[in-house]
C-alpha cells in the first residue's frame, strides 16, 4: 500500500495518459475503416480522466519516484494547458486527417505520447527525468512532422527537426553531465542546496548554465537556436503546427521555470542577464521576420518565436509576480495561437490548404464569422486591448517595469 502512495498515486495522471494512448494504438489496429471515428472520443475521455486526476491531487505536493517526481499547483496548472492543447489539436485533426489520409490511431497516440513527455517534463524534479520526458516528447514530434509521407516538405521539415533537435538535445545532455560531475546529483533541489554553500566562481559551472541554455532555447525556439521552427511549421501537418506552437513551448518554460529557479538560483544575475539578451534578439527578429512572410504557416512560426521572448522577460524577472505573469500569458498565447490554427483548418478549400496570406484577403466578405474570429485571435496575440492577449503583456511589462528592465518594455 505504501508502494502504490509512493510510486502510482502521483503518477495517476501520467499513467492514464500513457495507458490511452497504448489503448488507441492498438484499438486503431483492429476497427474497421469506418469506424476510426470512435478513436477520438477514446483519446479525449483519456485526457479528461487525466486532468481530473491531475486537479485532485494538484491541491498539494505530492512526491513520487524517490524524489524525481512532484505533483504541484505549478505543474497541475500547466498540465492542464497541455491537456487542453491536445484535446484542440485532436479536434481540428478530423477533417484534416480523412482529407489527407493520415491513420487516426498513429496521429492521436502520437499526440498523447508528446503529452506524456510533457507532463513528466512539467513534474520534473530531477534533470534525468527532465532529459527522458523532453526525449519522450520531442521523438513523438519528429514523427509528427513527418506524417505527410508523400510530401517533400514534411519530409524536409521532419529531418531538419530531427537533425537540429539531436544536436540540442546533446548540448542539454552535456550540460547535465557537467552539473552531475560539479555536485554530484542530478535532483534540481540537491544540485541548488550543493550551490548555496560551494564556490560559484568555478568555469565548468558557466559551461554548464550556457549549454543548458543552448538546450532549452532550442526547444522553446528562441534566437539564435529557432532556425528550425519555420520550416517545421510550414512542413508539417496543420494540426500538427497548431499543437507544436504550443504545447512544446509550455513545456520549454516549465523546466526553465524549475531548473534555473530551484537548481541554479545562485547565478541569477548571470542567467538573467543571458535571458534578457535572448529576450532581445528573439523580440526582434521574430516580429520583423514575420512581416515579410508571404505564408500563414510560416508567419505563424515566426509568430511564435516572437512570443516566447515576451515570456522570457517575465523568466528573466524572476520573482513570483514574473512568474505567474508569464503562466497567465502562456494559458492565453496556447488557446489563441490554436484558434488561429483553427480558423485555418476550417477554411480549407477542397484539397488545398489555404496557407497563403493573399487567400484571406475579402474574408470578411467571404466567412464573415470566421473572419471576425481570425482579427480577434489576433488582435489577442498582438496584445491589443481588451483581449486576454492584452492582459497576459500588461503583467510581464508590469513585472519588468518593477524590476527596472523599462529598456526591455520599450522594446517590447
Amino acid at each position: 500500500m505504501i508502494w502504490v502512495q509512493t510510486y502510482l498515486v502521483p503518477l495517476a495522471p501520467e499513467l492514464i495518459v500513457l495507458v490511452t494512448a497504448c489503448v488507441v494504438l492498438l484499438t486503431d489496429l483492429w476497427l474497421p475503416k469506418g469506424r476510426k471515428g470512435f478513436l477520438v472520443p477514446m483519446a479525449l475521455i483519456g485526457l479528461a480522466l487525466a486532468a481530473w486526476a491531475t486537479i485532485r491531487l494538484g491541491d498539494g505536493t505530492q512526491i513520487g519516484l524517490g524524489g524525481m517526481f512532484v505533483l504541484d499547483p505549478f505543474a497541475a496548472f500547466l498540465k492542464c494547458i497541455f491537456y487542453g492543447s491536445t484535446a484542440l489539436a485532436i479536434l481540428l485533426g478530423i477533417r484534416y486527417l480523412a482529407v489527407e489520409k493520415i491513420r487516426p490511431g498513429e496521429y492521436h497516440a502520437l499526440l498523447l505520447f508528446s503529452t506524456l513527455g510533457m507532463q513528466f517534463m512539467a513534474s520534473a524534479a530531477d534533470l534525468l527525468m527532465v532529459y527522458l520526458g523532453l526525449e519522450l516528447m520531442s521523438l513523438s514530434l519528429y514523427v509528427l512532422v513527418g506524417l505527410l509521407r508523400r510530401d517533400p516538405r514534411s519530409n524536409e521539415a521532419a529531418l531538419k527537426y530531427f537533425v537540429l533537435g539531436s544536436v540540442a538535445s546533446a548540448f542539454l545532455l552535456y550540460g547535465i553531465a557537467l552539473l552531475y560531475g560539479l555536485t554530484g546529483t542530478t535532483g534540481i533541489q540537491a544540485v541548488g542546496t550543493f550551490l548555496a554553500g560551494a564556490d560559484l566562481g568555478t568555469p565548468a559551472l558557466y559551461l554548464a548554465l550556457l549549454l543548458l541554455t543552448v538546450g532549452f532555447g532550442f526547444k522553446i525556439a528562441a534566437v539564435p537556436f529557432h532556425m528550425w521552427a519555420p520550416d517545421a511549421y510550414e512542413g508539417a501537418p496543420t494540426s500538427v503546427t497548431a499543437f507544436m506552437s504550443v504545447g512544446p513551448k509550455v513545456a520549454g518554460f516549465a523546466v526553465l521555470v524549475r531548473v534555473f529557479l530551484e537548481a541554479l538560483p545562485g547565478l541569477q544575475a548571470d542567467w538573467t542577464e543571458i535571458l534578457i539578451v535572448l529576450a532581445a534578439l528573439t523580440m526582434v527578429v521574430g516580429n520583423v521576420a514575420a512581416l515579410v512572410q508571404s505564408n500563414i504557416k510560416r508567419m505563424m512560426g515566426y509568430s511564435s518565436i516572437a512570443h516566447a521572448s515576451y515570456a522570457l522577460i517575465g523568466l528573466a524577472v524572476g520573482d513570483r509576480l514574473g512568474i505567474t505573469s508569464v503562466l497567465v500569458y502562456l494559458a492565453v498565447y496556447a488557446f489563441m495561437n490554436l484558434g488561429a490554427f483553427g480558423v485555418i483548418l476550417i477554411l480549407r478549400k477542397g484539397e488545398t490548404m489555404r496557407e497563403g496570406i493573399e487567400d484571406f484577403a475579402g474574408l470578411a466578405k467571404t466567412h464573415p464569422v470566421h473572419a471576425f474570429l481570425m482579427l480577434l485571435f489576433m488582435f489577442s496575440l498582438t496584445g491589443i486591448p481588451p483581449t486576454a492577449g492584452f492582459i497576459g503583456k500588461f503583467y510581464l511589462f508590469l513585472a519588468a517595469v518593477r524590476a527596472d528592465l523599462i529598456w526591455l518594455v520599450v522594446l517590447g
